[in-house]
């Protein structure tokens, strides 16, 4: 996989995230919530800022998606049965999750606070 040409590697990306699309129902509402933001700025056309800041928030919460998908993919690959150090990483991916989404819920709530006053 290594030094392949960048075409190739953007397939590789792609299909990464077909697959994750086709197995993650979290991706999935992630990929919706991040559609409902992009038309949320659409309709309100705030500062450019504000597209910058909340799609970056977007990006954050679905790169860390997808990295708790790849993780879980490898470890449930690498050690099928349940193991209590594997808990702990699938737990601790989890809360990544968590905080990602409640940072991106906060850059919203301060839009929508900075939109709406």
């Amino acid at each position: 996989m290594k030094n392949q040409p960048m075409w190739r590697r953007f397939l590789y990306a792609f299909a990464g995230l077909k697959v994750t699309l086709a197995t993650e129902r979290s991706f999935r509402a992630d990929v919706i919530s991040a559609s409902l933001v992009v038309l949320l700025l659409l309709v309100t056309r705030p500062a450019p800022v504000w597209w910058a800041i909340l799609l970056l928030a977007c990006g954050l919460v679905m790169s860390v998606e997808l990295i708790n998908t790849a993780v879980e993919k490898l470890v449930d690959h690498l050690h099928p049965d349940l193991h209590d150090a594997i808990k702990v990483v699938k737990d601790t991916l989890a809360g990544a999750v968590l905080v990602s989404c409640i940072a991106g819920g906060g850059v919203l709530l301060a839009f929508l606070w900075a939109e709406l006053r």
